[in-house]
């Protein structure tokens, strides 16, 4: 076997074992599941697992701290594409544009939020586990996430003052992230409808908001 297709055989390893942690870790919590468990959930060995990670606590710390990573990735490329599609409308049309992104960026953590449900659950029980620098990391990470819908949010509602903004992003991400709760995949109304489902939610909430503030 060649030197790349070793790591990239590792790598694909090592996000099956990550899934499988993930998956565990929120059914059962993390103290209440061992190296060895995970282990059989990927087929090999718990000790197996030490060619891939120091241990739990390094599993956990890249689930919660790549997730952060990959969610402002995303919203930064998805801001990016439509600057480059729409750098030279004005008006209508630039209100436009900051719809279309908007709705992108909702799309975007509906995917996550429905793809990547056990890491929702993670976060919330388990985020204290980290090490100082690693749950610092994760909430700047998720502060620039937050600042970059912001200011999207504040380009389609100019009606919302910057703290009216970021108190609804903060209210429709605990929207969207409330799918560990919405049942099992099965019990759902299917994929696309529930995606349709959360994206009117979304943009209802962020409109009411503005509604509101310009009653004021």
């Amino acid at each position: 076997m060649s030197t790349q297709a070793a790591r990239v055989g590792s790598t694909a390893r090592r996000e099956q074992i990550l899934r499988e942690a993930a998956r565990l870790f929120a059914e059962r919590g993390f103290h209440g599941v061992g190296v060895d468990e995970i282990g059989a959930a990927v087929g090999i060995s718990g000790p197996g697992l030490y060619r891939h990670f120091a241990g739990k606590d390094a599993m956990l710390a890249e689930l919660l701290v790549g997730i952060s990573e990959r969610l402002l990735e995303g919203g930064r490329q998805r801001v990016a594409g439509a600057a480059d599609e729409g750098s030279e409308v004005e008006g209508a049309a630039a209100d436009r544009s900051a719809e279309a992104v908007l709705d992108s960026l909702i799309d975007g953590h509906i995917d996550f939020a429905l793809d990547d449900r056990p890491l929702i659950t993670l976060h919330d029980r388990e985020l204290d586990r980290l090490r100082d620098a690693d749950r610092k990391l994760v909430r700047q990470l998720q502060r620039q996430y937050v600042e970059l819908w912001v200011d999207v949010v504040r380009r389609v509602y100019p009606a919302l003052a910057e703290a009216e903004a970021r108190a609804s992003v903060h209210a429709v991400f605990g929207l969207l992230n409330s799918t560990p709760h919405l049942g099992r995949p099965g019990a759902l109304p299917g994929r696309t409808a529930t995606a349709a489902l959360l994206h009117r939610l979304a943009r209802g909430a962020f409109g009411a908001a503005a509604s509101a503030g310009q009653s004021e």
